[in-house]
């Protein structure tokens, strides 16, 4: 009997899954308030200018005052949008509380930010591997937290979205990857829980997986990584930071959820 029982579990999982989770819906961009953590350089900020384009108002969050304040200057350079930056560090939740709720009711929260370090597991230090753990999974855990009571009291009761920022690392492990991994594959349970508890708040969940992508902080970490996994990464192709925030806005829009 405990062996049946045991046997369907995943099974009414499944069947769970699939009755909750929440039908594509179209999800505006237009006059609503974009609110984006890691948003002063790379993907963040491309998806800073793909929502500007699109009539979004946009709020930036990241560490450097001096980068926030470049990116909301790239910004405002090209579109006629109303742009506010906040200094926070994603693992401090009271900076993040403080900055959210000075921001304003949030429509669409865009949680970007991320760090990555590659290095085989056995000799990667427990202090970098509780960075990554702290800023990519903790430091959501703070921004969502902390941006949902916000979300839920918008005045503007039309569908809200969350997009989380994962990676092609958090799909499948790659040599070196081995800690950075774990993260970006948390966020995908995050959102797949997530999505079932908030469908009934018109809250929807989106997950983005880019690949490689040409930023800054990837030719940093080509100077660090083992020789494998720039081997395994040289021979899958990479994007642009524009293109990866052009796929995420659309995403977002679709209200797809990967």
């Amino acid at each position: 009997m405990v062996l049946f029982g045991l046997l369907l579990l995943p099974i009414l999982l499944l069947l769970l899954y699939f009755i909750v989770r929440p039908r594509p819906i179209n999800i505006p961009i237009k006059n609503r308030h974009v609110f984006i953590t890691g948003g002063s350089t790379g993907i963040g900020l491309a998806i800073a200018k793909q929502a500007a384009s699109e009539g979004a108002r946009i709020s930036l969050l990241a560490r450097s005052v001096d980068q926030l304040q470049k990116a909301k200057e790239s910004i405002c350079q090209g579109y006629v949008v109303e742009v506010s930056i906040f200094s926070a560090d994603v693992r401090d939740y009271d900076a993040v509380e403080r900055a959210i709720k000075e921001a304003g009711p949030i429509d669409v929260l865009v949680v970007n930010h991320g760090v990555y370090y590659m290095e085989e597991f056995e000799t990667q230090g427990l202090d970098v591997m509780k960075t990554m753990i702290d800023v990519n999974l903790m430091g959501s855990f703070n921004v969502i937290k902390a941006a949902l009571p916000l979300m839920k009291d918008r005045k503007d009761k039309g569908p809200a979205s969350i997009a989380l920022m994962s990676s092609m690392a958090g799909q499948a492990g790659i040599y070196g990857f081995a800690a950075y991994s774990a993260t970006k594959f948390g966020l995908r349970g995050l959102a797949e829980a997530l999505q079932q508890e908030l469908l009934v708040n018109n809250i929807h969940l989106s997950i983005i997986f880019p690949p490689v992508t040409e930023t800054s902080g990837i030719e940093q970490a080509r100077e660090r990584m083992p020789e494998i996994t720039k081997i395994i990464l040289e021979s899958s192709p990479g994007m642009k930071a524009e293109e990866v925030g052009k796929i995420t806005i659309q995403g977002i829009k679709s209200g797809s959820f990967s």
